[in-house]
């Protein structure tokens, strides 16, 4: 398991779960292992029988020990559970349930297969790799990542109100790579009236590429007609609210499941102070402006003791890479009990037993799953 929590780090966080996976043979060996690289990617089950099938590894009698339930269901990849059954594994070890009622009910249909499962192994090492995403299901919003260009001086724009580029060719890169793979990418009307982006996934070339996420804006003024976020493939949706809350339902009824908020100021702000930034990616320029616009406009708070505190995030690439000339600095919201942690990790006893595994929350029938 310990193997299965570390290889899952190697996916990305977003509308799907961190889950890794290990087979191990009869006499206790490794044989291979998966993980989860992402949205409509081979689940970590799949992931390592196929690779197993590749390197002509007999799976035959092994246990597959998993971070989280195997999948049930249909979506856009198979269901996990019956790909574990036809490739002749006959142990399952899983350390928590999948809270996605339509994915759930692997382990059930593992069982009337005649195949050994077992829950709660380290269940709430597991439960914190995706704290995070198991609270956005609960809550029946998208998972939010917050992404911020800055200078040094944590500035956004210079003064006259230019921004491009503060980030380097590299950064740019890695940024287009992430909106690939989200379902929606979100900025305010100030920011489509001041920088008229068009919010597409580009290549080095400028030319879109890849899935397009849906380009969203957030704001009481109307969008205007020649802005270029319009473009010409309708994936434009006007979300007419200042409330954070309210943009995700939105975001949530139209589909989406993974969000990046870009920005301005007031809108990072917003989110931060909302307690819905679930992954915070910021690209550090080594650049001073001096003055200009800030990368945030205030979160409420007065006293040292009221600081949000962040903790690095190894996920995802790690916590702290160099891109070119800036630094890509990857972060999670550190852990404190509070209105917006309405999960809360299992039980020492919960993680000891064989079958027992936090409470499916019926708020997650909702969330598009692993």
């Amino acid at each position: 398991m310990d193997a299965a929590l570390d290889v899952a780090l190697q996916g990305p966080r977003g509308a799907n779960p961190l889950v890794g996976a290990v087979v191990v043979g009869p006499d206790g060996r490794h044989l291979v292992t998966g993980y989860h690289r992402g949205a409509g990617t081979a689940h970590a089950e799949a992931d390592a029988i196929a690779t197993a099938i590749s390197a002509g590894i007999d799976l035959h009698g092994a246990t597959m020990v998993v971070t989280l339930e195997p999948c049930n269901h249909v979506g856009r990849t198979g269901p996990c559970a019956q790909a574990i059954i036809d490739a002749g594994i006959t142990g399952v070890v899983y350390a928590v349930d999948d809270p996605h009622d339509p994915a759930a009910g692997g382990a059930a249909t593992l069982r009337d297969a005649g195949v050994s499962v077992r829950s709660g192994l380290a269940a709430e090492r597991a439960f914190e790799r995706n704290r995070r995403w198991f609270q956005a299901v609960e809550a029946k919003r998208p998972f939010v990542t917050l992404h911020i260009a800055q200078t040094l001086d944590s500035r956004i724009a210079a003064e006259d109100g230019t921004s491009q580029w503060i980030s380097c060719p590299e950064s740019l890169a890695d940024n287009h790579a992430i909106r690939r793979r989200i379902d929606a990418i979100l900025v305010g009307t100030q920011t489509v009236m001041v920088d008229n982006p068009r919010l597409t996934a580009r290549d080095a070339n400028g030319e879109a590429s890849g899935q397009q996420p849906l380009r969203a804006v957030m704001g009481l003024r109307d969008v205007p007609a020649d802005a270029a976020v319009r473009g010409d493939d309708g994936k434009i949706l006007h979300l007419p609210t200042r409330d954070p809350h309210e943009a995700l339902a939105q975001l949530f009824a139209a589909g989406a499941r993974h969000v990046m908020v870009e920005g301005g100021s007031r809108i990072l702000s917003a989110f931060l102070s909302a307690g819905l930034v679930d992954e915070l990616i910021v690209y550090l320029a080594p650049t001073l402006l001096g003055s200009g616009t800030p990368a945030l406009n205030g979160l409420g708070i007065g006293t040292l003791a009221e600081a949000q505190r962040w903790e690095w995030d190894a996920a995802s690439g790690g916590a702290v890479q160099q891109l070119g000339k800036d630094l890509r600095l990857h972060l999670l919201p550190e852990y404190a009990a509070g209105p917006q942690e309405t999960i809360q990790p299992p039980s020492a006893a919960q993680s000891t037993s064989t079958d027992s595994l936090p409470a499916r929350s019926a708020a997650g029938t909702a969330m598009g799953g692993y």
